[in-house]
């Protein structure tokens, strides 16, 4: 039985299925390498809010830039470029602000397992 209370309880605006996932992919690890994959994840993890106010962003100043914040940089560069396909894009990317920041979460969670689970191999 496990006397720690679950660290993924402290980050924000956390859904069911993200913790559901991060249940999942850290249940391998040993308690090493669980707060060494917690200490990665949180570091790179971004927040579905900021991403909405990046996106907002875009209707009044530079169009992509959520797609930057987000590591897509060639996304960012067409909506910069596109004003953010004639703010069309950016609309779109404002309803599914959630699941870009989930899809991108998920990547962080499979970056951070690797490293996690690479962590006790030396």
């Amino acid at each position: 039985m496990n006397m720690y209370p679950d660290p993924y309880m402290n980050f924000q605006d956390m859904t069911a299925e993200e913790m559901a996932f991060l249940q999942q992919a850290t249940a391998a690890l040993d308690d090493s390498q669980k707060k060494y994959f917690y200490m990665v994840y949180s570091s790179k993890r971004k927040n579905s809010q900021e991403i909405l106010i990046f996106t907002l962003l875009g209707f009044v100043g530079f169009a992509g830039i959520h797609r930057f914040v987000l590591g897509q940089i060639g996304m960012g560069l067409v909506y910069f470029f596109t004003i953010g396909f004639c703010w069309i894009g950016t609309i779109i990317d404002l309803v599914n602000n959630k699941s870009l920041t989930l899809e991108y979460n998920k990547n962080m969670a499979y970056e951070s397992h690797r490293m996690a689970a690479m962590s006790k191999q030396g």
